[in-house]
């Protein structure tokens, strides 16, 4: 068994050196999400009263309990746990998947593990590597949480930390199950992605069908075991254990697959594509590399605009006449009535999490050169901007896709002022091409500072997110370009914060181009 693991240190060393900057930036990102809330709730509900009205509406809000899960408790820490305790889950299941397929399967893809693999490195080496270190960044995350909210109870901080960490942890073992099972670390991260996904509707049908929390379908999600530990209410330690059971059954099947296949091979054939091929531009072959990507993302925006649009009216009944609730809202959506403060602080979310997609989608031209399959196409009569240009269309254009897609939802799910929403959505899509912009500028300029353009959108998202909460002054908010748009509906339309944007995102576009132009392929 030594011999199996032979070099694991090494390679454990050299991937956190690689993630320098993706493992801190995500679990930075997390953790001031979490940390973030219990001065904003003691704000919003600051007394015992608010706090028992806030249960008992929580209690007959199946909406708000789909999105956010039951309230268990009216303390300060369970009130945190249950208000950002499913999405600091989902944010850590998705920095660790992406950071072990990026050991594994993407390392396979480039062919770069062949080439480690030659030296005194064991068969189980780099799956062990890739999983230290996803364990690396929950155990961080964990941390935090702990000493972050140990003021608001240990034994409860202790609870959420481990159970955030092991939502994590799940689905790092999860992912290395589907590196063994596919030849595509594309197909690798989107199935992963589907199956977390998959957890998150689960849980949701299961609190929206139950106020207790104990539905079965709750507990067929590790986000919903995440529920059930029930932090700084009566915590149930026994659940650790389903965390424990699901990480070591995962762990062995993905050890026993990883003893059985060959470097680059998987257990699930890849289809064979023509006889002869269709694919004539570079356009084409972008389209056929992202389509599904495109494709997921727009499937997931769509309904998160019916999900936020049924449960608008109910939002607007919870905050009711609690004037801080409202101040948040209309920091975030703006200065006009209550429901249509909450629809632009919505629509505002949605296109945070855009530039997400965007960023995804840019570098994957970053990852095609890297990989080296970009240096054949390049060596047909195929120009470097033609062959950029197929990927940003994508990129760009998929962004716009996505908020016109979030408009129709919110159209479906509200059915009221479809128009003004639909506007609102698409007005996002300045923001969002100016962080697009950014990771553009990095990858023709910089191309090994590239990731950076994450912890970009992750600043972004950090500063719409939490800024609002905290009350956060004007120059921290307009730091982020999504803090100069428009704060529609209900607000005034002003066209010239949007042109300057617009104008910002061609400016970085076109420098990174003309940097890719200049500089030398990844060799």
């Amino acid at each position: 068994m030594t011999r199996q693991l032979a070099g694991t240190g090494a390679l454990l060393w050299f991937a956190l050196r690689r993630d320098r900057v993706l493992i801190p930036v995500w679990v930075a990102v997390n953790a001031l999400m979490v940390l973030s809330m219990p001065n904003t709730l003691k704000t919003l509900y600051g007394t015992p009263a608010a706090r028992a009205d806030l249960m008992h509406q929580m209690a007959a809000n199946t909406s708000l309990r789909a999105m956010v899960g039951p309230v268990f408790d009216d303390s300060i820490g369970a009130l945190t746990a249950w208000r950002v305790g499913v999405y600091a889950g989902a944010l850590a299941a998705v920095t660790s998947l992406l950071v072990v397929v990026r050991h594994t399967r993407d390392e396979e893809e480039s062919g770069r593990q062949e080439l480690v693999s030659s030296g005194m490195v064991g068969r189980r080496a780099p799956l062990t590597a890739a999983l230290l270190t996803a364990a690396v960044a929950n155990a961080a995350l964990c941390v935090l949480l702990v000493a972050g909210l140990a003021g608001q109870g240990a034994a409860g901080a202790l609870a959420f930390g481990l159970g955030v960490a092991g939502v994590g942890m799940v689905f790092a073992t999860m992912a290395a199950i589907v590196a063994q099972l596919t030849e595509s670390a594309r197909l690798t991260r989107g199935l992963t992605a589907a199956v977390l996904g998959a957890a998150f509707v689960l849980r949701a049908a299961g609190d929206s069908a139950s106020d207790g929390g104990s539905s079965a379908l709750t507990w067929l999600s590790p986000l919903g075991w995440l529920e059930n530990l029930r932090a700084f209410a009566a915590e149930r330690w026994w659940v650790l254990l389903l965390f424990a059971a699901a990480v070591a059954l995962q762990a062995v099947v993905a050890y026993e697959l990883a003893g059985r296949r060959d470097i680059g091979m998987s257990f699930l054939p890849t289809r064979p594509g023509p006889a002869a091929g269709r694919l004539g531009t570079a356009g084409a072959l972008a389209w056929r590399l992202q389509r599904g990507s495109v494709l997921g993302w727009s499937t997931g925006f769509f309904l998160a605009g019916v999900v936020y649009g049924g449960m608008t009216d109910g939002a607007a009944k919870l905050v009711g006449d609690n004037a801080k609730a409202r101040e948040v809202f209309q920091r975030m959506g703006g200065q006009s009535g209550l429901t249509d403060a909450f629809l632009a602080a919505m629509v505002g979310m949605l296109g945070l999490v855009a530039a997400l997609y965007i960023v995804s989608s840019v570098l994957r031209l970053s990852g095609e050169e890297t990989s080296g399959r970009a240096e054949p196409v390049l060596a047909a009569p195929v120009g470097r901007l033609r062959w950029a240009a197929g990927h940003l269309i994508i990129a760009f254009g998929g962004s716009a896709l996505l908020m016109l897609l979030t408009g129709l939802g919110f159209a479906v799910g509200y059915g009221r002022q479809i128009g003004p929403v639909l506007g609102a959505c698409l007005l996002q899509v300045a923001a969002v091409w100016v962080i697009g912009g950014v990771a553009v500028l990095l990858f023709g300029v910089l191309p090994r500072g590239a990731v950076v353009a994450w912890g970009v959108a992750g600043a972004a998202l950090l500063i719409g997110w939490i800024g609002p909460a905290l009350n956060a002054p004007r120059v921290v908010l307009d730091l982020s370009p999504f803090g100069h748009l428009p704060k529609l509906p209900g607000g005034g339309m002003e066209w010239g914060p949007v042109g300057v944007l617009l104008g910002l995102a061609g400016v970085l576009v076109g420098t990174g181009l003309a940097g890719l132009r200049r500089r030398d392929m990844a060799a």
